[in-house]
């Protein structure tokens, strides 16, 4: 079967238990659903397979983002859906991996799952908030290490105000709304 879709690239990007990777698969399942090829390069698979040996300095975290979108712009550039739910907490790394996508003419979407560090404090899927609470861990995003927001992301969640299912529908009506779904 040869894939007719056109390949984009759907970077997730918000705090830690914001929502990213549950709402990357909500979106995935609608796209497969609809003949799309689909890969979703979740943030703690890439740091264990791609990524492994980097900690979470500065320099460390722009070069897991720099491999991630890579990855995710050559999978695009040849018809792949590639959703990337990653906290990826510097504006600049984004918007090098944007120009990335820019200077081949691959499509690319930000989405900022802005969900407040209280509601993802009250989530805390993995724990990472109670560690820091209890002086185990330092050097999280969004509490003592920088989260630098997206000025202009093509799609804003406020996924304390939606159900997971109302933020991939969002995410894929813009899709649709650039013929991309």
């Amino acid at each position: 079967m040869t894939c007719q879709h056109r390949g984009a690239t759907v970077w997730l990007t918000g705090l830690p238990s914001a929502g990213k990777t549950t709402i990357a698969g909500r979106l995935g399942e609608r796209l497969r659903a609809a003949g799309h090829r689909v890969e979703v390069l979740d943030g703690d698979e890439i740091r264990t397979f791609l990524s492994a040996g980097l900690g979470f300095s500065r320099a460390d975290r722009d070069t897991n983002v720099q491999r991630t979108g890579l990855v995710a712009e050559l999978l695009a550039r040849n018809g792949v859906l590639v959703l990337v739910p990653v906290i990826a907490p510097y504006a600049d790394s984004r918007a090098a991996v944007r120009a990335r996508h820019e200077a081949t003419g691959t499509p690319y979407l930000e989405v900022h799952v802005a969900t407040p560090v209280e509601v993802c404090i009250e989530r805390d899927v993995k724990g990472l908030y109670a560690q820091q609470a209890a002086g185990r861990l330092t050097g999280l995003t969004g509490v003592d290490d920088p989260y630098e927001p997206p000025k202009e992301p093509d799609v804003i969640l406020d996924t304390h105000l939606q159900s997971p299912a109302e933020s991939a529908r969002a995410v894929h009506a813009v899709l649709t709304a650039r013929g991309l779904a």
